[in-house]
């Protein structure tokens, strides 16, 4: 087994570097972590005699090929496990998403893998994030098939970068399932120092959404700031992000002063490209989260208008370049209070 593997996940990765058969899994030899490669990009670590009840974690980055900053980031943890820097007492399952666009530096080859889940990559077969949408589908299934049935013992980190600045420069996002929100989820989110949370009210095809209904997980997806090529991220911009996840990963808590609860903002309904010719109302430059008074007219597509209804809503990820279909932005409004005080 190369330890280029574990020493240096990403660049493995990226390499295209597929493990004989008698080298897809093995022990390191300062901390007895066995670990075992299952895919391009899937690496499975657990300790060596995991407690009982014990939490499974799945962290992914690079759904998005160009968000490299968070790639980085696991490929490091990797790493820091497998020398025994950074404990493990928990199950982990670490996905590196869209390998194939990671390698083209570009987002996405075909079709936004972040939006294939959940069974829609049946609608286009002969796209080429398809079958990884599938695969991920897949190991996510496998994996929390195996774990704990207690309630929280199931989490899952997706983490992004946005493609512009934001009001909340680290923010997450919730999927809709229809169940109460966790409060063991908002404090962790505060640990990271999340500064803003997007609850989602309808179901979706992203990956947390897909792991949150299908697997029964608590799952978040991070947005964790700019997108950058490899090798050009200040990293100690995520730090908190960071030491939160490693702290998730250690069965242990942050010791420092408590951390703020984020502010939370509700979808309250989205722009959709309809056809060629919608147009988004707005600079080409606006951050995320930036608010909006009542009667302002955000879009248009023929005769589809989009004017705020509310006082105040903000817009969060704006983009009239997607396909005719898909969602061009999401207007939010803030509900800290009332979410905040029906936690579970």
């Amino acid at each position: 087994m190369p330890v280029s593997m574990l020493d240096d996940f990403l660049a493995y990765t990226l390499a295209g570097t597929r493990p004989a058969a008698e080298e897809k899994q093995g022990t390191c030899a300062n901390n007895g972590v066995r670990w075992s490669w299952l895919d391009d990009g899937v690496l499975e670590l657990e300790p060596t005699a995991p407690e009982k009840g014990a939490r499974s974690v799945l962290a992914s980055a690079g759904v998005h090929g160009d968000e490299t900053a968070p790639i980085e980031l696991l490929s490091y943890l990797v790493g820091d496990i497998a020398r025994g820097d950074a404990a493990l007492s928990c199950r982990l399952l670490v996905i590196l998403g869209n390998v194939d666009a990671m390698r083209d530096a570009c987002r996405y080859r075909d079709d936004d893998l972040n939006r294939l889940f959940s069974g829609r990559h049946t609608q286009v077969p002969h796209s080429h994030e398809a079958p990884r949408a599938a695969a991920l589908e897949r190991a996510a299934t496998q994996f929390f098939g195996a774990a704990s049935q207690e309630q929280g013992a199931r989490w899952h980190v997706d983490m992004h970068t946005a493609i512009r600045p934001s009001a909340f420069e680290q923010f997450a996002l919730l999927p809709h399932t229809g169940t109460p929100f966790s409060r063991a989820m908002f404090e962790w989110l505060g640990e990271a120092r999340i500064s803003a949370v997007l609850l989602h009210t309808t179901k979706g095809n992203t990956y947390s959404h897909f792991t949150a209904q299908a697997c029964g997980a608590e799952a978040c997806t991070l947005e964790l700031g700019k997108v950058r090529p490899f090798g050009q991220n200040d990293l100690t911009r995520f730090a908190c992000a960071d030491e939160a996840l490693r702290h998730l990963l250690a069965g242990t808590k942050n010791g420092n002063v408590p951390a703020a609860m984020p502010r939370v903002f509700t979808v309250i309904d989205q722009l959709t490209k309809q056809s060629d010719a919608f147009e988004l109302l707005v600079a080409a430059d606006v951050p995320n989260f930036t608010p909006f008074v009542k009667d302002t007219v955000l879009a248009r597509d023929g005769d589809y208008r989009y004017t705020v209804r509310h006082d105040e809503e903000r817009l969060v990820f704006p983009n009239a370049t997607v396909k005719p279909g898909l969602r061009a932005g999401l207007l939010v409004v803030e509900t800290t209070q009332d979410t905040l005080s029906k936690l579970v």
